[in-house]
């Protein structure tokens, strides 16, 4: 039964339960975020001691102020106000937060920053997980179908996970063989794409099926996925007046075209989403 709170979330939105809670804990995992990116930046040579975390983190950390906040504040704000792209989209800024603090938790040695690391990924989890279960499978699907391209972005989505989740085990299993030692930021990355590559391509799968809940994850994926390519570009932009790091223009025309295979997908998906909601 949807949802008849007057307040929060809007009446029209296809969500079953009250979404107050995890509108709270997303303003708090968004508050985390400032604190850890402001504490990176402030005080970066106490939190990230070597040159390594240095080129890793700080840029990042920049990105996670410019990015992270405003697209889970975004969303949020468009749910606040009945957009049911507001509602796709949230999810899709949990897990890039979900994403980016895993790597910080695995890449980071252990510090009282740490907590704040850990809190950040078990809340983004825990709201995301709470949040989907929230919304209205059946619902989404009835507004989406035919609106939105199923097979083009589940295809993307899919392919892309698989790249990735493959890369990964390929670096880290050749790194084994070869008892090649790996930088543990390079190494938090790769298990990071481990974990959520798999929801890439499961994401990718329903929707290229059109189950109701590609329908749902379908956006906030491509939305999570788009936004981590953006967020790399800006990466490699800022690192040469961050850390005097060359820029790597090699590594940014090929994060670039990668994009836009992603980018293309998720546009076409908005379009058709936002022409269906409010």
């Amino acid at each position: 039964m949807k949802n008849s709170s007057p307040s929060f979330p809007s009446d029209h939105l296809p969500v079953t339960r009250d979404l107050t809670l995890a509108y709270v804990l997303s303003l708090v995992v968004a508050l985390l975020m400032a604190v850890a990116s402001a504490a990176g930046l402030l005080y970066k040579t106490n939190i990230y001691p070597t040159e390594e975390l240095l080129k890793t983190f700080v840029s990042n950390d920049v990105v996670n102020l410019l990015m992270g906040l405003p697209i889970l504040l975004g969303s949020m704000w468009l749910v606040r106000h009945g957009k049911l792209i507001g509602l796709l989209f949230w999810p899709g800024a949990l897990f890039y937060a979900f994403y980016n603090y895993i790597v910080y938790v695995l890449g980071m040695p252990l510090a009282l920053i740490s907590l704040v690391y850990l809190a950040l990924v078990t809340l983004s989890a825990y709201t995301l997980f709470s949040l989907v279960a929230g919304i209205d499978g059946p619902a989404v699907q009835q507004r989406l179908t035919g609106a939105v391209p199923e097979r083009f972005a589940g295809g993307v989505l899919t392919g892309l996970g698989a790249l990735f989740f493959l890369r990964a085990i390929g670096v880290l299993v050749s790194a084994l063989i070869n008892q090649t030692l790996l930088a543990r930021t390079e190494v938090a990355l790769h298990v990071a794409d481990l974990i959520i590559t798999p929801a890439w391509v499961m994401g990718g799968i329903l929707l290229w099926r059109r189950r109701a809940l590609g329908y749902v994850t379908g956006a906030g994926l491509l939305f999570s996925a788009s936004m981590l390519f953006i967020g790399l570009l800006v990466f490699f932009v800022l690192q040469p007046f961050l850390t005097a790091t060359p820029f790597p223009l090699a590594d940014f025309v090929v994060i670039f075209v990668m994009g836009l295979v992603c980018f293309i997908p998720f546009a076409l998906f908005v379009r058709g989403a936002a022409s269906k909601g409010e």
